[in-house]
């Protein structure tokens, strides 16, 4: 590398006194000054100069000529062999007859010497001296035979030309099938040269003249200036200081850079040289034409100051320090001390190649298992991996682990590919979802029974990889498939599946040390892996314990047509549950709710509740009194919860509580009672499509305990439509619950005339979010009113003498609607269940026929007092009433009213009338009443 060294121009300039003119001429002939020696010198440089461009212009003329005689042969030559007709001709019985004339047009055309068409053999068709024909052609042939061109300088026969030179080409000619059939040669003769040369002569002896006096003009000029600016130093004082300043320069070991102001570079010592790698001609040039990293171009060029700063150049870190060089002047410029600091930035890359790494993890930290879903936390490892760490990254799991199950050994053999991150499009991979069956001698497999990772440097070389797949491993070699880390996903010491990552030609092969941190990224990836395996396990058990606990279908009823929608939340499993429970008098009850919390213990909690609302139903409390009673059963689960230690650490501690609505529905009276804690209120649709909000008034929550519920009545028409949900379907935390009701209403409006289902579905299209956080449970019910004609009745006077008029009027009604053959079961169930009212209850005393998808029977009195069934001795008169009833009816019960009591049956009709009659003849039954003692 060459060293740049120079010293500041002094900018003084002294005129030059008339006095010392004679001096300066006088010194240009002393041989022993500065001036002298340099004048001495440049005569004898032009001198040596004129004579080597004289002998120069002789040997280039001469080599131009033959040169220009060598390109001029092969044209002829080859122009001549590539003729038409030049093949055909030596193929003809008298080639030379036929080529001597072609031959001597295109010699005296081309300018050549001679044209020589001759056949494989050498011997001459043609020559410009027609003696000579038939002679030995004299020079080489056999490359020409070859189909090469052979150019030489040769002697031969005399030719037109003279004397010289003769140079001459030797080229085939071939046949329509490539075949060389004869040869072609032409030749120039190259003359004395001299005759070229020799006119230039005044023109180089004019140069040297014209440079010796430029000579003596720049010698004294630069006398003249070189005394300015030694400051009349002598020679040997100069030469003393450029030593010291040479060796101090160019010893050290630290870089210096010199610019003038306008940031050309003045100065640059070696090792400015070998740091900054600065060309051969840097000196002078200026900064931003030296190739330079910006920060140190800007760094050279700008007039600030700078201590300790550290650049990067190249491979290496620089620490800069610049000053300016005249700092009290403006003449401008500056200094620059560069200090390798190769060693430092060495250590500051591995530091910075391990941040990397750390950094690496914690993106992974922070971007695996964000969800909780199994497939999308693989993908984030692809996605984290890919591309910093590695060019293409793919997933594989077990089955059992994206089913949420336990993984086992047994499913090792197959996995499914999970994810895929990075250069999928151009590598022939395994696509998302396909099952894996791989082989014992696969890195895959080897890593899930070694239990560590492995790393395969170069693929062509993985046997076991390639046996694999053969066909696929020959295509993503192909495609620049380099290298592989494989590293299983393990979590509690369980195998969960396998990571790979892959490098291609355009990355550096996996190291050890890269096997190292796949192995870390890969066990903090497996533990949100594992996690959202766990939770989708226990997710699908809630989801399958909630299901189990909502109705499976519709119960037989005549009061509504029901429809309902129930989706789970994403997160989580939640409390949302509903039902419909058919009550005595055709009535129906429906039920919407709501637990807080989410998972296991919320699906147990709500399957508790609506336990004790299917017990409270059965009880036929009013609606009031069913939200006491819940409210009761939820403050005694939180007691039970908050009790000792058995429930620390249960999910849901300490959230026990529950808002529900609670409806009951009569058809023959068209009208709905009911009540909510804490619960949305319902939303009713008319006929006619008018959304309206019936004003329910809202009470407390169940769970806070000692709160009444409020109880509204409404008068429903026929045909009206019921709507119930919970909070999920109006709540989000993008808007109020004002906007989700008003959505609701939206939904809801002019949909008089669907069904309940197509309601349901135009609800959960138009309020359904794309992200559910919450359970959504929707229920519409459409009333239905029992026509007039289906219902009868009337009073009974507390006499029971009377008894034979009810039973004559309850046939009369049965012979009415048809059901003559469920006469005799009826009569004696209401004359039963008249008898007691007027013997053991308090007037007034009711009868109530209703027909409907069954027979019903009530027989209302104003006592509180319930019967009881018993089983009557033999020798007791009465006790058999309430059994017969029990016996001929498919169910029977009490309900309670402010008035007093109401006593039902149900009959079923049809085939279900005759089987239950069927297995239980009377005189069977009086039988069970004999006292077994007797």
């Amino acid at each position: 590398m060459e060293v740049f060294s120079g010293r500041h121009r002094s900018p003084e300039r002294h005129p030059p006194a008339a006095g010392r003119s004679r001096p300066r001429q006088a010194s240009l002939l002393d041989l022993r000054s500065a001036a002298g020696q340099v004048f001495l010198l440049q005569v004898v440089i032009v001198v040596l100069l004129v004579v080597a461009a004289v002998t120069a212009t002789v040997f280039q003329t001469a080599r131009d000529a033959l040169e220009r005689g060598r390109r001029d042969s092969v044209v002829a030559a080859q122009s001549f062999a590539s003729a038409p007709g030049t093949a055909e001709a030596l193929q003809s019985a008298d080639p030379t007859a036929v080529l001597q004339p072609k031959a001597e047009t295109a010699r005296k055309r081309t300018g050549v010497d001679f044209v020589i068409v001759m056949d494989t053999k050498g011997t001459r068709y043609t020559y410009p001296y027609p003696r000579e024909i038939g002679k030995k052609f004299v020079g080489t042939i056999e490359p020409a035979l070859k189909g090469r061109t052979v150019v030489e300088q040769a002697g031969g026969p005399p030719l037109p030309a003279g004397r010289g030179t003769d140079v001459q080409a030797v080229v085939p000619v071939t046949d329509a099938h490539g075949k060389v059939v004869g040869l072609v040669s032409a030749g120039v003769t190259v003359k004395n040269v001299a005759a070229l040369w020799i006119p230039q002569l005044p023109i180089i002896l004019g140069s040297g003249a014209a440079a010796l006096a430029l000579a003596v003009t720049g010698t004294s000029l630069v006398s003249r200036r070189l005394r300015r600016q030694t400051h009349g130093l002598a020679p040997a004082e100069l030469a003393q200081l450029y030593e010291h300043h040479d060796a101090v320069l160019h010893s050290v070991r630290e870089g210096v850079l010199i610019t003038a102001a306008d940031g050309r570079l003045l100065l640059a010592n070696d090792e400015a040289i070998r740091l900054l790698d600065l060309p051969a001609d840097a000196r002078g040039r200026p900064a931003g034409e030296l190739g330079l990293p910006e920060p140190i171009t800007e760094l050279l060029t700008s007039p600030e100051t700078v201590t300790d700063e550290l650049h990067r150049a190249g491979d290496r870190l620089l620490a800069v320090n610049k000053r300016p060089t005249y700092p009290d002047s403006e003449r401008g410029g500056c200094v620059v001390t560069l200090r390798d600091t190769t060693e430092l930035a060495a250590v500051s890359g591995r530091a910075a190649f391990a941040r990397e790494r750390l950094e690496l993890l914690y993106q992974a930290g922070v971007g695996i298992g964000t969800t909780l879903d199994v497939e999308r936390t693989a993908q984030e490892l692809a996605d984290v991996a890919a591309p910093r760490f590695a060019d293409l990254v793919t997933v594989d799991l077990l089955d059992a682990v994206l089913r949420g199950w336990e993984p086992t050994a047994e499913g090792w053999r197959q996995l499914r590919r999970a994810a895929i991150g990075g250069e999928q499009q151009m590598m022939p991979v395994y696509p998302l979802g396909e099952v894996i069956t791989f082989s014992e001698r696969t890195p895959q497999m080897r890593t899930l029974q070694e239990r560590r990772g492995l790393l395969e440097a170069d693929l062509r070389q993985a046997h076991g990889w390639r046996e694999q797949d053969p066909e696929r491993a020959r295509m993503a070699l192909e495609c620049g498939l380099r290298s592989l880390v494989t590293v299983p996903l393990r979590a509690r010491n369980v195998p969960l599946g396998v990571v790979n990552f892959y490098r291609t030609v355009d990355s550096p092969a996996f190291e050890s040390e890269d096997l190292a941190f796949a192995e870390e990224l890969a066990a903090r990836a497996a533990v949100a892996i594992d996690n959202a395996r766990r939770f989708t396990r226990e997710h699908a058990m809630a989801v399958t314990l909630q299901r189990s606990l909502l109705p499976r279908g519709q119960p037989d009823q005549d009061a509504l047509e029901v429809a309902w929608r129930y989706l789970p939340a994403e997160a989580g499993v939640g409390g949302d549950w509903f039902d419909i429970i058919p009550l005595p008098g055709a009535r129906v009850a429906l039920v919407m709710g709501d637990v807080v919390g989410r998972g296991l213990h919320a699906a147990a909690t709500m399957g508790r509740l609506r336990t004790a609302v299917h017990n409270f139903a059965t009880l036929d409390l009013p609606v009031d009194e069913v939200l006491g009673n819940l409210d009761d059963l939820v403050v005694r689960m939180d007691n039970e919860d908050d009790a000792g230690d058995a429930a620390k650490g249960h999910e849901g501690e300490g959230v026990t509580g529950a808002t529900c609505l609670y409806a009951v529905y009569d058809p023959v009276a068209g009208t709905c009672t009911m009540a909510r804690a804490g619960h949305p209120e319902p939303v009713v649709v008319d006929p006619d499509g008018t959304v309206t909000c019936p004003g329910v008034p809202p009470s407390a929550p169940l769970g806070l305990g000692g709160y009444p519920f409020e109880t509204t009545e409404l008068s429903l028409p026929e045909g009206s439509q019921l709507v119930l949900y919970t909070d999920g379907l109006v709540e989000n935390r993008s808007h109020d619950i004002d906007v989700g009701m008003e959505g609701l209403r939206q939904a809801l409006r002019g949909s008089g005339g669907r069904t309940p289902d197509e309601t349901c579905q135009a609800v959960i299209d138009a309020l359904k979010p794309s992200s559910s956080r919450d359970d959504i449970a929707l229920l519409t019910a459409r009333t239905r009113k029992f026509p007039s004609s289906h219902v009868a009745e009337w009073d009974v006077p507390p006499d029971p003498a009377l008894v034979p008029s009810v039973r004559a009027r309850c046939r009369e009604t049965l012979r009415e609607w048809g059901l003559e053959e469920t006469g005799f079961a009826t009569e004696l169930i209401v004359s039963e269940l008249v008898t007691n009212a007027i013997r053991y209850g308090l007037p007034p005393v009711r009868v109530r026929l209703l027909y409907g998808r069954c027979l019903i029977c009530e027989v209302s009195d104003g006592s509180g007092t319930s019967p009881r069934l018993r089983r009557a001795a033999t020798t007791d008169e009465g006790g058999r009433g309430l059994f017969l009833v029990a016996q001929f009816a498919q169910r029977w019960g009490t309900r309670y009213t402010t008035r007093g009591k109401v006593i039902w049956a149900e009959q079923l009709l049809g085939d279900g009338a005759s089987a239950a009659l069927g297995h239980a003849p009377v005189d069977f039954l009086l039988d069970q009443f004999d006292d077994p003692g007797a």
